[in-house]
C-alpha cells in the first residue's frame, strides 16, 4: 500500500494522516492480516487506495461513501460499491443500485458492475474502511481505517473550491454529515441499498438526477452515469 503513488493533491492534504502513529499502526495491523491470511485480505495491496488513485482531490465533483469492502473473492478492487468486471451476478447491493439508476434516469443494465467510469468523471467511491478478511465482513473496523477516511472526508468539504455532492446511504454512512461544511456543498441521505433497507427509502430516491441536478445549478459538469 504504496501512498506515494496518489496523486499529488491527495498527499498534501493526507500528509499529516500518514505520518501519524495510528496509520503506522494500521498499516503494520494490514501486513499482519496479510501475512496471516495469504490471498485473504481484499482488495489486492496495490488497490486499496484505488478510490483517491483514480480521483483525485481536485477533480471531486460527488462523494459517495460505503461501508467495507465485499468479503468475496474476486469482488472488491478498492471502489465503494463497485466490483471487479468480470464479476456476475451483481452483489445484491449494486443490483439495486443498478434498478434505481434505471428508476432514475433510463440507463439500463451494464455490461459491467465496474463503477471506474464514474471514478474518472469525479465520483469519489470511499469506504469507510478500506480493507476487509475473506468472508467476514467488518472485520476490519475500529482498527484505524475509520479516523483516516474522517480525514479525506473533511479534505474534501474542506479543499474543495466548488461545492460537492455528498451522497450517504444508510446511518453510518449519514452519521458523517458533521464532517462536511453543508453551507458549502449538497448533502444527500436515504436509506442504504442494501436489500435489507432499500424498500424502505432507497427507491424512488433519485440520487443521480438530483445529484446531476446539484452540479448543473454549480455550474458544473454533470456526470454520465451510463456504464
Amino acid at each position: 500500500m504504496n501512498t506515494a503513488t496518489l496523486p499529488a493533491d491527495w498527499q498534501a492534504a493526507l500528509v499529516a494522516e500518514f505520518s501519524a502513529p495510528y496509520f503506522t499502526a494500521l498499516m503494520e495491523f494490514v501486513a499482519a492480516e496479510r501475512a496471516t491470511h495469504p490471498g485473504a485480505i481484499f482488495p489486492a495491496e496495490d488497490e486499496v487506495f484505488n478510490a483517491l488513485t483514480l480521483t483525485s482531490l481536485a477533480d471531486v465533483k460527488v462523494f459517495i461513501l460505503g461501508q467495507d469492502p465485499y468479503p468475496t473473492r474476486g469482488h472488491a478492487h478498492g471502489l465503494a460499491f463497485s466490483v471487479q468486471p468480470q464479476v456476475k451476478p451483481l452483489p445484491a447491493s449494486l443490483r439495486n443500485i443498478v434498478k434505481e439508476l434505471e428508476s432514475d434516469l433510463g440507463i439500463g443494465k451494464p455490461s459491467s458492475g465496474s463503477l471506474i467510469p464514474w471514478a474518472k468523471q469525479g465520483v469519489l467511491l470511499l469506504n469507510t474502511v478500506l480493507t476487509v478478511r475473506e468472508g467476514e465482513a467488518n472485520s476490519h473496523q475500529k482498527k484505524g481505517w475509520e479516523k483516516f477516511t474522517d480525514a479525506v472526508i473533511r479534505a474534501v468539504s474542506a479543499a474543495s473550491t466548488e461545492p460537492v455532492v455528498f451522497i450517504l446511504w444508510g446511518k453510518p454512512a449519514q452519521k458523517k454529515e458533521e464532517l462536511i461544511d453543508a453551507s458549502k456543498h449538497t448533502i444527500l441521505k436515504s436509506a442504504h441499498p442494501s436489500p435489507l433497507s432499500a424498500n424502505t427509502g432507497f427507491f424512488g430516491s433519485k440520487p443521480f438526477s438530483q445529484a446531476n441536478a446539484a452540479l448543473k445549478a454549480a455550474g458544473r459538469t454533470e456526470i454520465d452515469w451510463s456504464l
